[in-house]
Parts: C-alpha cells; sequence; structure tokens
C-alpha cells in the first residue's frame, strides 16, 4: 500500500512538472531568428576566374549539407568561364592553322622547324636519318 502511494504522488509531481514546463516556460516559446548564411559571391566578377579563386571558394553550409543555390551558381559560373576558354583556344588553335596554311607549312611544323631544334628522341641530320 505504501509502495502504491509513493509511485500515485511521484506520478502527480512529474505531472505537474511538465504542466508548468509547458504553459510558464519561456518568453512565448519561439527561438530567435537566426540571419541567413548566404555567401557573397566570392568569386571576382571583374576578372576571369584563376585556380586561386576556386581553391579558396568555400561555400556555406546548411542545416543537411550545402545550399544547393550556391552551389549552383559557382559551379554554373565555373562552367561558363571553362567552356569560353575552350572556345578561345579553338580559335587560337584554327587562327594558328590558318596562317601556317597562308605560310606553305604544314600546322604540325612550328616556327621552330629547320632552324636545328631536335624532336624529343633524336636529332634530324641533314640527309633525313635520325642519330641517336
Amino acid at each position: 500500500m505504501v509502495m502504491f502511494l509513493f509511485l500515485v504522488a511521484a506520478l502527480v509531481v512529474v505531472v505537474a512538472a511538465v504542466t508548468l514546463a509547458v504553459l510558464g516556460g519561456g518568453d512565448g516559446g519561439a527561438l530567435p531568428e537566426e540571419p541567413p548564411q548566404f555567401y557573397a559571391d566570392p568569386l571576382p566578377q571583374d576578372r576571369p576566374l584563376a585556380r586561386a579563386d576556386v581553391e579558396e571558394l568555400r561555400l556555406p553550409v546548411a542545416v543537411r549539407g550545402y545550399r544547393m543555390a550556391e552551389v549552383d551558381d559557382a559551379l554554373n559560373r565555373l562552367g561558363a568561364e571553362l567552356a569560353e576558354r575552350d572556345a578561345r583556344i579553338s580559335e587560337l588553335e584554327s587562327a594558328l592553322a590558318a596562317a601556317h596554311a597562308r605560310a606553305g607549312r604544314p600546322a604540325d611544323q612550328g616556327p621552330g622547324h629547320g632552324l636545328g631544334f631536335a624532336p624529343p628522341g633524336g636529332h634530324q641530320s641533314e640527309t633525313g636519318e635520325g642519330l641517336k
């Protein structure tokens, strides 16, 4: 009987404590607003990206990983600049091939061809035979 009364009293105390905590606890129960952690685009806008810019890029972390919008923006920017550089390289290579064609020599013969520069792996003699 004493044990039963002790359990009932403990149950009443626990229920009262939970009720007081729920009804009277805190200053309204709302958590304060946290400032957003959006990054202020650390990639330079006034010049093309360099390797150091990519290495220094730090994206803000969200509750479950990175914020997809910021990562997508950074990757889209990197992709666009790489595509622009690839297009420029292709343009310059075709201009170089056209210049070689106008000069009357194959594109694989660079400006140093015939000036005594040896290809890797051997030296060309006057007769065209390789010396090793």
